[in-house]
């Protein structure tokens, strides 16, 4: 199944790719969130210039699994998502997801000032890699 996921943010929004096998994550690109329009644009041909089957929103949730203020606004991000495109949308747990891109790009030797282009589809990544292995 070909996957991507949205590492939402108040700013820039990671993009991330599952390869045509569903078993390998890539991080794209990122996309400013603002104008949402302009955002929904590049969102939708990205999806069809990678016959995506699946979206997954990442969901902030706190270190106790509870719902922040964060998470409320990923929930009215997700809401309107399905409503604008025709591929199914579902969140998952991205807790610690930058953490782990940031550590991982630091060990692949990126310049960090570098790495705030990168790491919000890095997590996007992280958390598409770990939900793709939950199913293994």
């Amino acid at each position: 199944m070909k996957i991507l996921a949205i590492d939402h943010g108040d700013k820039r929004m990671g993009i991330a790719a599952s390869d045509p096998l569903g078993m390998m994550a890539h991080p794209l690109e990122f996309i400013p969130s603002e104008p949402f329009d302009e955002f929904l644009i590049r969102l939708k041909e990205i999806l069809a210039e990678r016959e995506t089957e699946q979206i997954i929103v990442g969901m902030p949730r706190n270190m106790d699994g509870s719902i922040g203020p964060q998470a409320l606004k990923v929930e009215d991000f997700v809401a309107v998502l399905k409503k604008s495109v025709t591929v199914p949308v579902r969140t998952w747990d991205e807790r610690l997801t930058t953490v782990v891109a940031e550590d991982k790009l630091r060990e692949a030797g990126v310049n960090m000032r570098d790495a705030k282009k990168k790491v919000d589809a890095s997590a996007a990544a992280v958390m598409l890699q770990d939900y793709m292995d939950s199913f293994s």
